[in-house]
């Protein structure tokens, strides 16, 4: 199979579900849409933990010690949020949300240019955030095949129905943001090969599923935790793993 299927797969399910959605949320009450978004973010709070569990991992502790894990996840998101904080990364996110918004729906209200921002910046965080994202476009891009980026396609595209009947046409715009961080790790794996070892995947995905939970915590309406802030957390855990094993 070509590398890239699993992308190109993907970024059309979550185009045609937006497209759904969108067509259905004009029929929904807006009680309606709040419901499904607490329901997303109930589901997107299941899939964080089992997600976070990964710091259990026992090819990961072979690696770091017992004690280490836990460690590794806490070193890893107060680095990345502090260089995350430091690029600005959540207001550029927002701003290539609003610029977007701009461009592809022209002038509307600040209400509704705030639920195309919102739209795009969640969506894309929990498109692009995922275990699955990782690991199957790395595998995408080794030439293991793309089943597992077929099976997120499959989850995004409902999401995308889900998330467009309430943000509306903010969830198509993060199609972008898979193409971009989807290809460049499938582009990643075709020319490094298998650059990442049990150990560090795990340490990957438990940080993931944490970031997973502030997306959760957004959706659900308690804290606007900046998200976008923390990403750097997924390139910072694999370096402490070699770190710490490097010492240990």
């Amino acid at each position: 199979m070509i590398p890239g299927t699993g992308t190109a797969v993907n970024v059309a399910a979550v185009l045609l579900g937006a497209l759904l959605g969108r067509l259905l949320g004009n029929r929904l009450p807006e009680r309606t849409r709040d419901l499904v978004t607490d329901g997303l973010g109930l589901v997107t709070l299941l899939i964080a933990a089992t997600s976070a569990m990964a710091v259990l991992d026992v090819d990961l502790a072979d690696e770091v010690g017992d004690s280490a894990p836990m460690l590794i996840v806490l070193g890893s998101v107060l680095v990345g949020g502090i260089v995350g904080s430091l690029l600005r990364l959540e207001s550029r996110v927002e701003s290539l949300g609003g610029w977007l918004q701009g461009r592809l729906a022209g002038e509307t209200g600040s209400e509704e240019r705030q639920r195309f921002i919102e739209g795009f910046v969640i969506s894309s965080l929990i498109f692009c955030t995922g275990p699955l994202t990782i690991l199957g476009s790395l595998n995408d891009g080794l030439g293991n095949g793309a089943d597992q980026l077929f099976l997120k396609s499959t989850l995004d595209g409902f999401a995308a129905i889900a998330f467009a009947a309430s943000f509306g046409w903010g969830v198509a715009a993060s199609a972008i943001t898979v193409v971009v961080v989807q290809g460049s790790l499938t582009v990643l794996g075709v020319l490094l090969g298998d650059v990442l070892p049990e150990p560090h995947l795990a340490a990957i995905t438990a940080t993931g599923g944490l970031l997973l939970v502030g997306v959760a915590l957004r959706l659900l309406r308690i804290r606007e935790i900046p998200v976008a802030d923390l990403l750097p957390a997924l390139l910072v855990a694999p370096m402490l793993v070699t770190v710490v094993a490097a010492v240990r």
